[in-house]
């Protein structure tokens, strides 16, 4: 028979069971709200009270430039590679630097920091900028679905809001940047069919729009979203086509849509009130009202998005416009075309560009090699309203194949800003950023930065035939630079085949190349130089006893990269050995031959 006080005694049990386990589950959420997921031990942030003038809207001149500073940033290795990018923006005298470790920002004449924001255990996946706000959006490493989106002021680094839920509307994978314009952030739900507007100082919902039926933003899409401080363009996803829509910032109203033509390679880009569409097909400009201004045609216009930038009322866009028939080489060209009447101004042809930036009423291009063999990549200073240019050579090396950061440039306070991807520090390499003031004019062209053409060496010149294998001769040829020529390379040829002992010079029978590809003003230039050419190299190996300094690619090409003073010289072979004493004899020779 049971009692009431035994009765008792088990509703005690229970309630003190029950009590307990409330305990660990109420102290579980309070430690992981109040723990795990506190500001205090997260987040490392800095800020500055330091006022920062804007920098003057102008560029360096189109002359010789040098170095003033430059930053080297790592990739990261986080749980989701996709997002391990690097970028960049210039906001009011400030260089922001964005990685998956946070925000780094900097003061753009120095380079010296002025305040970041990391957050331990936390990637940065996305950011957004407009007036002076910058705009983070961060997920817990591992768990996917905690997510934190905070608004920054740009200038001194203060928090203005925290928000948890929403997610960045359509981020542009390659930056990591998403839209925002007007003091508008854009974001969305995790169903991703309605568009929501947020005040980007305060973090308040501004205004919210339903997409069409059947449509959704895509959650990260290479060139797939952009703006300006005037508009924002979205490509969405609706299933059968793909749709542009261009929206205004702070009504949230439709501007217009655009129904594009190829749904799988849609991108676009926006510039002031233009908004560029390419679909694999074509390419499009419109105007603020939606009007199309510009259209070409051609699979093969633009790689993913072609550059562009908008000053004076006019488009400039680049793009190829197809093969010669001869060499099966592209014919790249830069248009102008007149925004109010779709009419022409001006084009030239000239080798592709990487980005375009607006300073000063000039126009600079960023050349991903300012000529072949040649090392260096090279700017393009324009005259928008004219077309004409100067090019001038800068101590970047583009190379095809390195990923991490899209290549960027932007010009202010005299400077011009250049960053480029780079394979160290290994494994997952760096994005390289750096700023170039204007140098000494020398007495050779801007396009050898000063330089005169006579100064280089005749390659062919540079290996006597008692160096050569037997039968061995050279064949010069020439790098172009704008109409400028320099003898930069020359390949040696056995003139017939002949039959030797197999322990003969005949063994190293193939072709020879010797190729210079850069003679600087000075040895620092080239010191420079030759260093950014060796961190953007996958395959450099140890160095090798050559001149100043030298090393070689792979294990088994038989190519040495060296430098011997201002010249920066590559020498190619079939067998490692070869071209290693090769390199020790031009070496040897150079001084004499410069």
């Amino acid at each position: 028979m049971i009692t009431v006080e035994s009765a008792r005694s088990r509703r005690h049990i229970v309630l003190s069971v029950l009590t307990a386990l409330l305990t660990v589950i109420v102290g579980g959420v309070l430690a992981d709200h109040f723990i795990l997921q506190a500001e205090w031990w997260q987040v490392n942030r800095t800020v500055t009270h330091a006022p920062q003038p804007p920098l003057a809207d102008i560029g360096p001149p189109a002359t010789p430039v040098t170095t003033s500073w430059q930053l080297s940033t790592p990739v990261g290795d986080s749980d989701l590679p996709a997002y391990d990018r690097v970028a960049y923006a210039i906001m009011d005298g400030q260089l922001v630097v964005v990685s998956g470790h946070g925000l780094d920002v900097r003061d753009a004449r120095t380079g010296r920091e002025r305040w970041h924001y990391y957050r331990a255990e936390w990637s940065m996946l996305g950011w957004a900028r407009t007036g002076q706000v910058l705009i983070a959006y961060l997920e817990r490493t591992g768990h996917r679905g905690n997510r934190l989106m905070v608004g920054l002021d740009a200038v001194h680094g203060t928090l203005l809001w925290r928000q948890r839920g929403d997610v960045p509307a359509a981020i542009d994978r390659t930056t990591l940047r998403w839209p925002a314009a007007g003091g508008v952030v854009f974001v969305t739900e995790d169903g991703r069919h309605t568009l929501y507007g947020r005040s980007a100082t305060t973090g308040r919902r501004l205004w919210a729009k339903r997409l069409p039926h059947g449509c959704l933003l895509p959650e990260a899409v290479p060139y797939a979203s952009d703006s300006s401080e005037q508009i924002a363009a979205f490509s969405i996803d609706c299933g059968a086509s793909d749709r542009i829509l261009v929206v205004d910032p702070v009504k949230g109203r439709t501007d217009f849509t655009v129904v594009t033509r190829n749904t799988a390679r849609s991108a676009l880009a926006v510039g002031g009130d233009v908004t560029v569409v390419f679909d694999g097909s074509s390419l499009q400009a419109f105007d603020q009202k939606g009007r199309v201004f510009l259209d070409r045609a051609g699979q093969d216009l633009c790689r993913d998005m072609c550059p562009m930038a908008v000053t004076a009322g006019h488009l400039l866009v680049a793009y190829e416009t197809g093969r010669r028939p001869e060499d099966a080489t592209p014919t790249r060209r830069l248009e102008s075309v007149d925004i109010a009447s779709g009419s022409s101004s001006w084009h030239r042809d000239m080798p592709g560009y990487s980005a375009l930036s607006v300073a000063g009423g000039l126009v600079y291009g960023l050349r991903s090699r300012l000529a072949d063999p040649l090392l260096p990549a090279g700017v393009d200073v324009i005259d928008p309203v004219s077309g004409n240019g100067t090019t001038v050579p800068i101590p970047v090396v583009l190379r095809a194949g390195l990923d991490g950061v899209r290549p960027w440039l932007a010009a202010g306070g005299g400077l011009l800003y250049v960053a480029a991807p780079a394979a160290r520090p290994r494994p997952f390499g760096a994005a390289r950023l750096v700023a170039l003031r204007g140098g000494v004019r020398g007495a050779g062209p801007p396009e050898l930065a000063g330089v005169p053409a006579r100064q280089w060496p005749d390659a062919c010149s540079l290996l006597p035939k008692r160096d050569l294998p037997r039968g061995y001769s050279g064949e010069p040829t020439a790098a172009a630079v704008d109409g400028l020529r320099v003898p930069a390379g020359c390949t040696f040829r056995p003139r017939r085949a002949r039959g030797r002992a197999p322990d003969g010079p005949e063994r190293e029978a193939g072709v020879l190349s010797v190729t210079v590809q850069w003679v600087a003003p000075d040895d620092g230039a080239a010191k420079a130089l030759f260093a950014a050419a060796r961190d953007t190299q996958n395959g450099a190996r140890d160095r090798v006893r050559a001149g100043n300094e030298a090393y070689a690619i792979g294990t088994s090409s038989g190519t040495v990269v060296m430098r011997v003073g201002r010249t920066i010289v590559t020498v190619s072979s079939g067998l490692p050995d070869t071209a290693t004493r090769l390199a020790a004899v031009i070496a040897a020779r150079l001084p004499a031959a410069a």
